[in-house]
């Protein structure tokens, strides 16, 4: 069952990818963002978090969760942009698509984890699944600004979200325990960070067209 998931997972982040990435004019495909921020962020605090504490428990998983955002937080005040509000050129994209096929490896493994673990309910596979739609568009939105529809923005998109079925895979051959739901946290506050920059991008660019006419 994992397996066929963790596919589903893959089909579902790709064809936002796609739909975003093949979305009439750049101006459009942004206003897409701060929605998926919304989607992502409320994943994380009111479905994935919630589901991993019953599992891990409370201090663990807010734990990772912080430690996650924090780790964001820093290489982005260290001048490596990880967040959907930073420049959308060809080499950010790049750094993108490795960044998301991690991520897409922790969400398969996440799948995996949910399925060994026999204590897991039904509502941790709907948050990781609900997800992958928040993060496919945006991925998309991102690759549709920084390479226009091409080719290669939907190969790209691809590549990003393959590693959810690798890590299903291996994570469904691993030994059982509490830590192979540790990844799912950080994960979690890895959500959390990408929301909230993105909800924050309609003022970001308020300020910079304001600053542009000054």
């Amino acid at each position: 069952m994992a397996g066929s998931l963790t596919i589903l997972a893959f089909l579902i982040a790709w064809s936002c990818s796609v739909a975003a990435i093949w979305s009439t004019g750049s101006a459009r495909a942004r206003r897409l963002v701060p929605v998926s921020g919304a989607l992502l962020a409320g994943t994380a605090v009111f479905g994935l978090v919630p589901e991993l504490a019953r599992e891990i428990g409370w201090p663990v998983t807010l734990g990772l969760v912080a430690a996650a955002y924090a780790g964001l937080t820093i290489l982005d005040k260290q001048g490596y942009p990880v967040c959907p509000s930073c420049s959308h050129g060809e080499g950010f994209a790049f750094a993108l698509i490795v960044a998301t096929g991690l991520h897409a490896f922790v969400d398969g493994w996440g799948m995996a984890a949910v399925g060994t673990g026999g204590k897991a309910s039904s509502a941790l596979w709907i948050a990781i699944l609900l997800h992958k739609l928040p993060e496919g568009l945006a991925l998309g939105t991102i690759l549709r600004i920084g390479l226009g529809r091409s080719v290669k923005a939907l190969m790209l998109a691809a590549c990003a979200e393959v590693p959810t079925i690798l890590g299903g895979a291996i994570g469904s051959r691993v030994p059982e325990g509490p830590w192979l739901y540790w990844p799912l946290a950080l994960a979690g506050g890895t959500f959390l960070f990408l929301g909230i920059h993105a909800l924050g991008i309609p003022a970001i660019e308020r300020v910079r067209e304001n600053g542009s006419s000054n």
